[in-house]
């Protein structure tokens, strides 16, 4: 039986093939005749700002929601914190180039960072393995999927796309189109794969499902979208989450929150924020006890 269109007017895809058949004229070649929809310079005027940040906006909700995705569990980290193959590999290139030139300063201090990395490395094989039991759980539970979300690069994000991608779950990478060589890693389900021009809407796309963020060692960009959620929840602007940050000792070594309540810039009740967790079994515990994943 064939389907009754509902809507009385043609839509926005007809038309827009519609406008192709057009006869050629000096009128219908000139760009102020395309559709505004299908007019890609119209689009990227800098007057388009607000309607490019509503699509971005738009276009990975609705998509989602097509998923039937309502929960998420973030995990963030270093895009360098890579597996201790490579991260060893690094390591011994280092060392081999200082061998060569011993009272070279700057391979010095490259050797002391690739061991300091190699150390790190232990927290991909950590955040695949979370990712994995966070997902196997969930596809054997009748309870709504929590499904695993990044930033789609490499690293601790990586790692924590193929932890879900390795039991056969599906997963979620948000990547940002960087002035560098950017692409998102290979473990993403394909359909839930999304690119950002809008790092602020990235960052509300994070949060929008989040059910529990999990963070682990990294730069610049983890510790912005860890100290986002952190004063999110402590003004109130968002319930709060389970907030699970990987690695005490480096935490403790970055940052001084202790410092911050003796200086009276937070208070004492902000630290309880966030609680340090060592390995995936300690974070999967927690996250379960917290939010009712098991």
């Amino acid at each position: 039986m064939k389907k009754v269109k509902s809507e009385p007017f043609p839509s926005a895809l007809e038309d827009a093939k519609a406008a192709e058949l057009c006869v050629p004229s000096p009128q219908t070649l000139s760009p102020s005749y395309r559709l505004a929809y299908a007019d890609q310079d119209f689009l990227l005027r800098d007057d388009l700002r607000p309607v490019r940040l509503q699509l971005e906006l738009l276009k990975p909700e609705l998509i989602l929601r097509d998923h039937g995705i309502e929960h998420t569990i973030v995990i963030f980290g270093g895009a360098r914190v890579v597996e201790p193959a490579a991260a060893k590999e690094h390591l011994t290139i280092a060392e081999t180039e200082l061998e060569k030139d011993p009272t070279n300063d700057s391979l010095v201090r490259k050797v002391r960072i690739a061991q300091n990395l190699f150390q790190k490395s232990k927290y991909y094989e950590e955040a695949r393995k979370l990712a994995s039991l966070i997902s196997k759980n969930h596809q054997r539970s009748e309870k709504p999927k929590w499904v695993v979300i990044t930033g789609g690069g490499p690293g601790i994000m990586e790692a924590a796309n193929r932890g879900a991608h390795e039991v056969g779950a599906e997963n979620i990478g948000l990547n940002i189109v960087l002035p560098y060589e950017q692409k998102p890693n290979e473990y993403i389900t394909p359909e839930l794969c999304f690119q950002f021009h809008y790092f602020a809407i990235r960052k509300m796309h994070f949060l929008m499902r989040a059910r529990a963020l999990v963070v682990f060692p990294g730069g610049y960009g983890t510790l912005d979208e860890l100290f986002e959620t952190l004063t999110l929840i402590q003004t109130k602007k968002i319930k709060p989450i389970p907030v699970l940050m990987f690695g005490r000792e480096f935490w403790n070594k970055v940052v001084n929150f202790e410092a911050l309540v003796e200086e009276g810039t937070i208070s004492p009740e902000d630290i309880q924020l966030f609680q340090y967790v060592e390995t995936a079994e300690q974070a999967w515990e927690s996250l379960s006890k917290a939010i009712h994943l098991a």
